[in-house]
């Protein structure tokens, strides 16, 4: 099939969600009121709540909620083929998610900008606001230790990719000081200065490569570039915003949209060829980057780019403060969810569009094929997908690389199939630069959440401790903040370390558990406007939310009991701790995590079910 059908339809059918699903939902559903007073406008303070334009609002809520999900999703669900990857973007995202995004941001405007936990606790109780907030922050720990899994793979043994992502953190703070000190005010400036910097560090890192000692330098093992992430984590909590997180999303966001509009317009002009079949033989849950048959894994797998739980944190409590119209929740809540969407069909493309073959070699981990190449491609042709080694010797030499084998997490392969687009454009022999600018692209997509994830996880942990022991929830309080940011860092921190030693390679063990913890914030999310719309008169229009959201409870509950009891050691954590031998520790404390997350969806669920049925006998 030609990519270029994949592309139109996904753009038709975002088109008609907008123009009719989202529009009668905001009619009908939700009853927009453009005369009505935004909290925005009702507190304006100058500092949270704050009237912005509606185009500013949609480029900082799109830049939030679009992480690095919808580009590594995509890419490792590719191993059931094509064809279900797409249709659950398209379906998830515009029966769920961007309704999930939509909803959720209306009533926080409604609650006066308030955020899903201090909605829960006003419309569930007390119990259903204590569980959503502890099984918020619990799911974000896991959020972020996946996000650094995936950047570390990328950047293993890369003194390019190493070089290149680790020079976009003091560019992050140059242009920070710039912008606060040397030139206040000057954006435009700014904007052309960090973007030169950022390209020339791409360029740099090839000299890097090159050069004796600094290769050796950049040459970074897994672990050791794990410490770094932590760290990085660390300083970037407790650092003043705008050193080091408001200029890196500044960055970021424009590098998100302008690299996302490149590879449309390369896509659209090339019409790559989708090499990978529609069906794959793993969708029978034998898959080789992870265990698990298609339903549920692959409704885990793919979270962002077709519903996130993540987005109902951006839509509640951060965006609604800065409204002018409540006209705008349509373009900002429902129509940013699409345009990531279509990030995670750009993703799909790429990852399809590389021979089977190649995309096996590269996502698949060395426990299972080997790090001998002549018997990983005849590992490989035996799945029927045709390997030469050749082939990937040529391949790492064109992207700069001294190998491409097992580099597991998803990132390196979506950067091959990114380079060999935009290199048909540019050139062919730009193959390992457009390679490295990915990864770099991959990578502060990733950091721009790690950092930001870890700040918002430091104050729902305040909000939590602070309950206990009131000076550390002060987040004025530098003590306060180091104490909570360090507990945070060393929760993600260890699982991070954990997908690192993982032999094999960390995704198999984390990205269905992030799959699930993601879905299961998605489910929650659902359930607290579902209660909400059942007690504002809203009773016959509650299917719109609570079918999407009965739907993820099937989904993550079936996965959650596949992941703790299957007797597959690939699938089952208890399975799998059995022979993990002095890692088994490991296995057993995922388990309970896993066990957690069905206690918090389920207690939210049966909390929602009493809330609208209460609801329902009294408007019998």
């Amino acid at each position: 099939m030609n990519s270029i059908v994949l592309i139109i339809s996904a753009v038709c059918v975002y088109l008609i969600a907008y123009r009719l699903y989202a529009s009668w939902i905001c009619a009908k559903v939700l009853c927009l009121d453009e005369n009505r007073q935004t909290p925005a406008q009702k507190f304006n303070d100058g500092k949270d709540f704050i009237p912005t334009n509606k185009w500013i609002v949609f480029g900082h809520h799109f830049a939030a909620i679009a992480g690095p999900g919808p580009l590594i999703g995509p890419t490792l669900a590719a191993q059931f083929g094509f064809m279900p990857g797409m249709v659950w973007i398209l379906v998830g995202a515009v029966l769920g998610g961007a309704v999930q995004d939509m909803v959720v941001m209306f009533f926080s405007v409604r609650s006066n900008g308030e955020s899903l936990g201090q909605m829960a606790r006003r419309y569930l109780g007390r119990i259903g606001g204590f569980v959503a907030l502890f099984g918020s922050l619990l799911i974000i720990i896991i959020l972020i230790s996946v996000l650094g899994l995936v950047v570390v793979k990328a950047m293993r043994n890369s003194p390019w990719a190493t070089f290149t992502v680790m020079a976009t953190i003091p560019i992050a703070i140059i242009i920070g000081l710039y912008m606060r000190f040397l030139r206040p005010g000057r954006v435009i400036e700014a904007s052309l200065l960090g973007l030169s910097l950022t390209l020339l560090a791409v360029i740099v890192g090839d000299w890097v490569a090159e050069h004796d000692m600094l290769s050796h330098v950049f040459n970074i093992n897994p672990k050791s570039l794990a410490l770094f992430v932590i760290g990085y984590g660390f300083i970037a909590a407790v650092v003043p915003v705008w050193l080091l997180l408001a200029p890196r999303d500044y960055l970021s966001t424009f590098l998100k949209l302008g690299t996302v509009f490149l590879l449309f317009v390369a896509v659209i002009i090339l019409a790559p060829k989708i090499q990978m079949p529609a069906m794959t033989r793993f969708v029978d849950g034998t898959g080789p980057i992870f265990a698990g048959k298609i339903f549920p894994f692959m409704f885990i797998t793919i979270a962002c780019g077709a519903i996130s739980g993540f987005h109902a944190l951006i839509a509640s409590g951060t965006t609604p403060k800065m409204l002018m119209n409540e006209k705008d929740i349509r373009l900002i809540g429902y129509g940013s969810m699409l345009l990531e969407s279509m990030v995670a069909m750009i993703a799909l493309v790429a990852a399809c569009i590389l021979e089977p073959g190649v995309y096996f070699a590269i996502n698949s981990p060395t426990a299972l094929i080997g790090d001998n190449l002549e018997q990983v491609c005849i590992t490989i042709s035996s799945w029927g997908f045709k390997l030469e080694p050749e082939m990937m010797k040529n391949l790492a030499h064109a992207m700069g690389e001294e190998t491409l084998l097992s580099r597991t997490g998803g990132a390196p392969s979506l950067a091959v199939g990114m380079a060999q687009i935009l290199s048909r454009i540019f050139g062919e022999s730009l193959l390992a630069f457009w390679y490295h600018f990915a990864i770099m692209f991959e990578a502060i997509f990733i950091l721009t959440t790690l950092d930001a994830g870890t700040r918002v996880a430091r104050f729902i942990l305040q909000d939590f401790l602070g309950s206990f022991y009131k000076p550390l929830g002060d987040t004025s309080s530098y003590p306060a903040n180091i104490f909570a940011s360090f507990l945070v860092v060393s929760g993600w921190g260890y699982f991070l370390y954990v997908g690192i030693i993982d032999p094999n390679g960390g995704v198999n063990m984390l990205w269905p558990l992030f799959g699930i913890a993601n879905q299961m914030l998605a489910t929650i999310a659902l359930c607290v406007v579902t209660a909400i719309m059942a007690q504002t008169q809203r009773l016959k229009y509650i299917w719109v939310t609570a079918v999407p959201a009965l739907f993820l409870v099937l989904v993550t509950t079936r996965a959650a009991m596949e992941k703790i009891f299957s007797q597959d050691p690939r699938i089952g954590y208890l399975s799998a701790a059995k022979s993990a031998g002095d890692l088994a520790i490991n296995q057993y404390i995922v388990t309970g995590l896993t066990v957690v997350f069905l206690v918090v969806v389920w207690t939210i669920l049966i909390n929602t079910l009493y809330k609208v049925s209460l609801s329902w006998r009294l408007n019998k």
